[in-house]
């Protein structure tokens, strides 16, 4: 079965991010979404709350770690993975706990620039294509695409939304065996993926950091 997912979505469980659970949830409703993945920064705080509050939408439980240089995004982690370690040591810790390491917005400057040499020698299992916070967005994504080809890796995609408007952005497209969260990231894995999506406007970032100045 084919399955629209947004892959990486925070919320105010990030210190960045304006969307609360219940936003989330109804946006992805909204927009006749299969589910998504909670990938807020660095935390795992507010899985119980959406895992609990998803009802029939598929679940994935997610955290963005700040590796140097990089941002991971791991699928269904057990424990937080401390920031600032190099990325092939993130993936490691990742790998340890049994969950699934994702580069996220491998070209999103200012946020990351990937080290060619720390790309290849991690043992990634997929690359983020379409990140709907990268600009300019179809240059970005040709240039995420050309890294999982030479990588040989799966590709995602997902909004990165701060703010409920930009829920499901982009997104992938899962051919999965079924709706439980672990067959789903096993057909992630397994290269049975495809994106799209589009770009977050200057105004929707400019309300964004405006809210921010503001908490």
């Amino acid at each position: 079965m084919e399955l629209k997912l947004d892959l990486h979505i925070h919320s105010e469980y990030s210190p960045d991010s304006f969307n609360s659970i219940d936003e989330i949830n109804k946006r992805i409703v909204e927009q006749g979404f299969d589910g998504y993945a909670l990938a807020d920064h660095d935390t795992l705080k507010g899985l119980d709350e959406a895992r609990e509050k998803s009802g029939d939408l598929v679940f994935i439980p997610a955290i963005e770690i700040s590796a140097r240089r990089a941002h991971v995004v791991a699928l269904d982690p057990v424990e937080v993975v401390p920031p600032g370690l190099s990325l092939p040591e993130t993936v490691d810790l990742i790998h340890d706990q049994g969950a699934t390491a994702i580069l996220a917005h491998p070209y999103g400057l200012p946020r990351s620039w990937p080290q060619l040499h720390q790309v290849e020698s991690a043992n990634l299992d997929a690359i983020e294509v379409a990140n709907s916070a990268q600009v300019p967005y179809d240059v970005i994504c040709n240039l995420n695409q050309k890294l999982a080809d030479r990588l040989g890796l799966p590709t995602t995609g997902g909004s990165d939304s701060h703010i409920p408007g930009t829920v499901g952005r982009s997104y992938t497209i899962v051919e999965s065996e079924s709706t439980d969260y672990l067959d789903v990231i096993n057909a992630i894995k397994l290269g049975h993926t495809r994106t799209g999506g589009s770009y977050t406007k200057f105004g929707e970032w400019f309300a964004k950091n405006v809210r921010k100045r503001m908490r």
